[in-house]
């Protein structure tokens, strides 16, 4: 396993991984399988999606923030509850085709590592097989 170390600039926003992903893959040796993306963080998530327009994550943050705005009677105290609803929306994991020892992505698609919380120091876990 692989624990990249990411850190995020912005209390919101979606990062680009997909090299950093490319780079576990060809390190792994893998040529045909699966890898596995884990963010071990539970106000951070990571998802796949189009990578070539920046507009479409801005749009992903800004449209995540709309629908779950952090001013809000929140019954959790830490004042983050809605950096939890978001990473639950997106979700803390995906899978992605690995094929020919490269990451098997769709023409405009790439990996973001999404921080809801932050600034903060993460991790994402990537797993090849």
């Amino acid at each position: 396993m692989v624990e990249l170390e990411i850190r995020t600039s912005q209390r919101e926003q979606a990062l680009d991984v997909t090299e950093q992903v490319r780079e576990a893959i060809a390190r792994s040796g893998v040529k045909e399988g699966i890898c596995f993306l884990y963010s071990p963080h539970t106000t951070c998530a990571v998802t796949v999606n189009e990578a070539y327009d920046p507009a479409v994550k801005a749009d992903f943050v800004r449209h995540l923030h709309e629908l779950v705005p952090q001013e809000r009677a929140f019954q959790h105290a830490e004042g983050n509850s809605d950096a939890h609803i978001k990473a639950m929306l997106v979700g803390p994991s995906v899978q992605v085709p690995v094929s020919q020892g490269s990451l098997r992505l769709g023409r405009w698609q790439g990996v973001f590592m999404c921080e809801f919380d932050g600034p903060r120091d993460r991790q994402l876990w990537i797993e090849v097989r």
